[in-house]
């Protein structure tokens, strides 16, 4: 489904596999070769200790605000594609990635479907997306009538954060 009118969304984006720097790049420069996707903003790219159970090397995560006409689960779907063109295995959760890419926020919507809720759950916990997300778009909706900015000076574990 494509809209008429874009809708300003944020996507987050990780890798700890190879080179991760330009493991972002191509993501970004796929995602923004879809119609219906334009680059708003960039954030900086930070080193963050993986999250989870998974002994695993540090990610190198950015977040993008992007503005876009395609739906939420095509937005999604868009995401996936660049995940599994770029290799993508999906054997472990919480595991390693070559590349990681999830839709954070959809404007004001809120989404509770199979396999997409938007804003991203538990984002609000999660220093390795609000770092990022609020260097670009402090005030965007995460939720529970919180932005990003808010959320950010109560998030444990942003000391262990580093801009590279």
């Amino acid at each position: 489904m494509t809209l008429q009118h874009p809708t300003r969304a944020a996507l987050g984006l990780g890798s700890n596999i190879g080179d991760t720097a330009e493991n972002l790049a191509i993501a970004l420069s796929r995602l923004q070769a879809v119609p219906g996707i334009t680059l708003v903003a960039r954030s900086s790219d930070y080193r963050t200790p993986p999250w989870g159970p998974v002994p695993q090397d540090d990610f190198r995560n950015i977040c993008v605000v992007v503005d876009t006409t395609l739906s939420p689960r095509r937005l999604l779907e868009a995401c996936l594609e660049v995940e599994l063109k770029m290799g993508r295995v999906r054997d472990v959760r919480w595991g390693p990635r070559l590349i990681d890419i999830d839709v954070l926020i959809y404007g004001q919507a809120i989404v509770d479907e199979d396999g997409l809720t938007i804003p991203h759950p538990r984002m609000a916990e999660r220093a390795f997306v609000l770092v990022p997300l609020a260097e670009i778009w402090p005030d965007a909706p995460i939720g529970e009538s919180l932005t990003a900015a808010a959320a950010l000076a109560t998030c444990p574990d942003v000391d262990q954060i580093e801009r590279l």
